[in-house]
């Protein structure tokens, strides 16, 4: 399948060199604004075609779809330029800003018979495969601690006075959507839908969350998600029954996977060794969603996407942080 790209940071090379490995895509075009970074990140990254006009690339025939990778708030209007120019998107989380962006670019995907898809690597991983097959060994579930806390050398620029997109409400950054929607998503996978969420930010200067702790209460178990530009941990996720408790190396990706039984207290390593670039495993199952036109997939990959914008859309603005300018 052959692709471009809109945005040059280090996530973009990085899908780019996943979709590389998969076998299943082929780069044919980059997007940036400047001349001089399309240009340059063409030759870095093997393009044939660098462009700087959103609407020229959308319109390219030598590109069947692309990756979108550029600052959030402007997911949905490039989305929708591609899609309504026949375009599969793949979008970077978070997908879009709010429930209504999100509905209305689906109904543009059905309408030009393409696909919509939001690139979030962990619920792709043959790791989540093995947790949700295993998981039963837990028996009764009790609770869940879901952490990712990792410090953004951005925000150094926020403590001097800054305003990078990451921590803007202008460019609906915050770390519930950059960061908690990792083991968000890994928790709506695993649990569905929860009866109620409720959301404890730190609310930083610029108007967005710099921290936060998630509470999902699930019919007999709550889950805790804690999320972090600020600061940084190394504890990992753990997943507690009253059989046993899963330890996970990471939300995403989800690195490793053991199981400790709450009797015997022997210990069950359970995960499978993951590709270096795990991002390999996204870029595959988009691909074979289109090529075979596999529909139930999809589903079921656009209901997760719903469920998890509909609620961080809920506890941001329950939490008073609005996006846009």
């Amino acid at each position: 399948m052959k692709f471009g790209t809109v945005g040059t940071s280090w996530i973009t090379e990085a899908f780019i060199s996943a979709a590389r490995q998969s076998g299943r895509f082929e780069l044919k075009a980059v997007y940036s604004r400047s001349q001089e970074k399309a240009r340059r990140f063409a030759e870095e990254n093997n393009a044939p075609s660098a462009f700087t006009s959103l609407d020229e690339i959308s319109k390219n025939k030598d590109i069947d779809a692309v990756y979108i990778a550029s600052p959030n708030s402007l997911h949905f209007e490039q989305a929708l330029l591609f899609l309504k120019n026949k375009k599969h998107v793949i979008c970077e989380k978070p997908i879009f800003s709010n429930m209504n962006e999100l509905e209305e670019a689906f109904r543009t995907a059905e309408e030009n018979d393409v696909y919509l898809f939001e690139a979030i690597r962990n619920i792709h991983s043959p790791n989540l495969d093995v947790l949700k097959r295993e998981l039963h060994r837990a028996g009764e579930l009790r609770s869940a601690i879901l952490p990712y806390i990792s410090y953004s050398s951005r925000y150094d620029l926020v403590l001097k006075g800054e305003e990078p997109n990451i921590f803007s409400s202008a460019y609906s950054g915050g770390a519930l959507v950059d960061l908690g929607v990792y083991p968000l998503f890994l928790a709506v996978a695993l649990f569905g839908k929860p009866e109620r969420a409720v959301y404890s930010p730190v609310i930083l200067p610029t108007g967005v969350d710099g921290s936060g702790t998630l509470v999902l209460t699930y019919p007999g178990f709550v889950c805790t998600i804690m999320c972090s530009k600020v600061s940084t941990s190394i504890i990992p996720c753990e997943i507690h029954g009253e059989n046993g408790t899963f330890i996970l190396g990471d939300a995403a990706p989800i690195s490793t996977i053991s199981f400790i039984d709450s009797h015997t207290k022997d210990e069950l390593e359970l995960g499978e060794n993951l590709e270096e670039q795990d991002m390999v495993y996204e870029a595959a199952r988009f691909a074979g969603i289109i090529e075979k036109r596999d529909y139930r997939t999809y589903e079921q990959l656009k209901q997760l996407s719903r469920t998890v914008l509909e609620l961080t859309e809920q506890v941001r603005l329950q939490s008073g942080i609005h996006f846009g300018l």
